[in-house]
């Protein structure tokens, strides 16, 4: 017979499921809906999110060569987006500045300035995007003897 201590540590489990359970698929519903609630800043009351179904590609771009060459300066990142990204998303880009750091192959923590790029596009266009941002990435390691460029995919909301 279990304990009054054992029955308790049941019944909140039994509680706690059932709240889970309950919950679960409404969570997982709106964030799987294009029209998920988002608080509004004035009222605080919830409105439906506005926008299209997009996808936001980020690129890091590291600045040091595992070589020991020359660090990629401003002028020649910014000819290699003209070259490489702008001819395949001629409707824009953002670039930004940033301090990255990541540990190498040899397990030594790099520290380097960076650039991050971010593209997006209609997520109905991913399946032909791919292979454009992953020959982006090649094409910069090739040319700056990198050891890879960190590519982020994330579903989102646009609107323009």
């Amino acid at each position: 017979m279990p304990t009054v201590k054992q029955r308790t540590l049941l019944a909140v489990a039994g509680t706690t499921v059932a709240v889970l359970a309950v919950g679960a698929p409404a969570a997982t519903g709106a964030l799987d809906s294009e029209q998920a609630k988002a608080p509004t800043a004035a009222s605080g009351s919830y409105a439906a999110a506005r926008g299209a179904a997009y996808i936001e590609t980020r690129l890091f771009f590291g600045t040091e060569r595992p070589d020991g060459g020359p660090d990629v300066t401003d002028a020649q990142f910014m000819a290699f987006v003209d070259r490489s990204v702008t001819p395949n998303f001629p409707s824009g880009l953002t670039v930004q500045d940033g301090r990255g750091q990541w540990r190498d192959s040899n397990g030594t923590i790099e520290k380097e300035r960076s650039y991050e790029l971010i593209l997006l596009y209609p997520a109905g266009e991913a399946h032909t995007r791919g292979p454009l941002i992953e020959r982006i990435r090649q094409a910069y390691i090739e040319a700056y003897a990198q050891d890879s460029v960190a590519r982020l995919d994330e579903p989102t909301l646009a609107d323009f």
